[in-house]
């Protein structure tokens, strides 16, 4: 297992980056494990490693994440930068990765190159300001203690949880992020949370998807 290089990482100032679609959607501060085996992808990850640079994650809304010939792909214009934090290559042509979100960003012009990695011209938005935990909305981060409790009590490496620490419990937008994340909803509610700059109204409609399905007592 390797370590991310000690080079600062600055995603705000990105313009241009390679994009990676997925099946599901990356919030800042969340955790994402991939396994890398399309050439498309190792060359980037690769350089990504090199330059000590991310790479944004959009949600797929066509195709599916392994390029398939014929099969177009369609994504959001509104995904995270995923840092790289380490890597192995257990064998020749895989790749595994542990990436952390970061800055949010908007896409505003996408290309397909020859070999079929995406690259796209994109404005990175705001990060969350820090907004306490009404008391009504309080549920929500009790619940969500209640469950890396619960998580914790089983004894995981830190590296194995599913919620990277610090757990910031009475902050709005990282309460919602942690729930949007796990919560069973389309990829377009996903991405509706995911695109509001408000962290207070983001979990005001986590509440609502949760007393939905019944995660609140």
């Amino acid at each position: 297992m390797s370590a991310a290089p000690t080079t600062p990482h600055s995603p705000i100032s990105a313009r241009t980056i390679p994009l990676f679609p997925l099946g599901s959607t990356l919030f800042p501060d969340g955790r994402l494990p991939l396994q890398i085996f399309e050439v498309r992808y190792l060359d980037m990850i690769a350089k990504c490693i090199a330059e000590g640079s991310g790479f944004g994650v959009v949600a797929l809304t066509e195709g599916t994440e392994v390029r398939r010939p014929g099969q177009t792909e369609r994504f959001v214009g509104v995904g995270t930068i995923a840092r790289i934090n380490e890597w192995s290559t257990p064998s020749i042509g895989l790749m595994r990765i542990a990436c952390s979100g970061t800055a949010r960003f908007r896409i505003l012009q996408a290309e397909q190159q020859k070999h079929g990695l995406w690259t796209a011209e994109v404005e990175m938005m705001e990060a969350d300001h820090p907004v306490a935990v009404p008391e009504e909305l309080m549920n929500t981060s009790q619940a969500l203690d209640n469950l890396l409790q619960s998580v914790m009590r089983q004894g995981l490496p830190e590296s194995e949880m599913p919620i990277a620490q610090p757990f910031r419990l009475n902050d709005c937008g990282w309460v919602a992020n942690r729930w949007a994340e796990m919560i069973p909803v389309p990829v377009e509610i996903k991405q509706t949370l995911l695109a509001l700059d408000n962290p207070l109204m983001r979990l005001e409609l986590v509440q609502d998807a949760l007393d939905e399905l019944g995660w609140l007592r």
